[in-house]
């Protein structure tokens, strides 16, 4: 399992707290049964929330590589035979030196 983003963090922390005060101040329970209930359903709304936060592609030299062991041919893809795959882009393609 992937570990999760600060975003995602973020997001699932803050729905977590700002749902527990809304939802408690709304019901106005004061059971334990109640603060508990409403505990749990704002902990399973925050991880909600950070399970659906989009997560960045990742870049870099730990992205995927096209054309390894592990990378499926255009055929098992799916894709038409005479589908290319893009080359990857390196740093210097994307941000050229100016002098």
């Amino acid at each position: 399992m992937p570990r999760p983003t600060a975003a995602q963090l973020a997001y699932g922390s803050a729905t977590v707290i700002v749902s527990t005060i809304a939802m408690l101040l709304l019901s106005q329970t004061s059971t334990g049964l109640g603060v508990a209930v409403i505990s749990a359903a704002a902990l399973a709304l925050g991880l909600l929330v950070a399970l659906t936060v989009p997560v960045p592609k990742r870049r870099g030299r730990h992205a995927a590589r096209t054309g390894g062991a592990g990378a499926p041919t255009a055929s098992a893809a799916g894709a038409a035979p005479d589908a290319r795959v893009p080359e990857p882009r390196t740093a210097s393609a994307e941000h050229p030196v100016h002098h």
